[in-house]
């Protein structure tokens, strides 16, 4: 059975009509009186509320201030970041991870830490305006740890196809085989070993300058390799 629908029947008679009217103009003199009561007590709340909107704005105002400060602190801290080899020695990989990530941010560019389970050979991404994408390879060693050739390859079978890179570099706080480094050389894996750690973190060198990276030197084969 359907719902029976609400029909509501007009007034019939003269009767009808006035008691109608009646509770119209009662209605309406109810609504009048509430709203009458809403602008007085409006009117004798409105310095709270004058008050209560000032100190949100003041609120809103000083969190804003602090983010903004914050943010410069951490800009400058950036900018003027330098780190020892002994400091790096000290670290785990996680940490050494967000330090290369922290280097990169002061040499302008646009880096975030992506390494853990499933990152496929990269700990570190970058973007830059001018240089394109570089994908970066943490190996935190021990002192005296040598990093191995079968890091390069990982390395460069998922630059392009994983993470469409226009440079790819390998970091030890270590150093690496010379076998690791002839095969890195020919197939454009960069790599830097505590020698080349020290000139970019402690002497401040950029990376891209340290690798001799440029626009004109940026290279497309790991993109056609996708």
């Amino acid at each position: 059975m359907g719902r029976k629908q609400l029909c509501i029947r007009r007034p019939r008679g003269a009767p009808e009509v006035l008691s109608a009217t009646v509770v119209a103009l009662a209605a309406l003199v109810l609504t009048f009186q509430m709203a009458a009561a809403a602008v007085g007590a409006l009117k004798d709340a409105w310095p709270f509320l004058l008050a209560l909107v000032l100190l949100a704005g003041a609120v809103g105002a000083w969190r804003i201030a602090r983010t903004v400060h914050g943010r410069r602190r951490a800009a400058e801290r950036l900018a003027t970041l330098r780190l020892t080899l002994a400091e790096f020695d000290a670290m785990d990989d996680r940490q050494f991870e967000h330090a290369l990530r922290d280097l990169l941010v002061r040499d302008g560019w646009s880096a975030r830490r992506v390494g853990g389970s499933g990152d496929q050979a990269a700990d570190v991404i970058s973007d830059h305006s001018h240089l394109g994408r570089i994908v970066v390879q943490a190996k935190h060693t021990r002192v005296g740890g040598k990093v191995g050739s079968s890091v390069m390859y990982a390395v460069k079978g998922t630059a392009g196809p994983a993470h469409r890179a226009d440079h790819a570099v390998v970091v030890t706080n270590g150093t690496f085989t010379r076998d690791a480094m002839a095969w890195g050389d020919r197939h454009s894996v960069h790599w830097v070993d505590r020698n080349r750690l020290r000139r970019w973190a402690e002497t401040g060198t950029a990376l891209h300058e340290l690798l001799g990276l440029s626009a004109r030197s940026r290279r497309a084969r790991f993109r056609r390799a996708a």
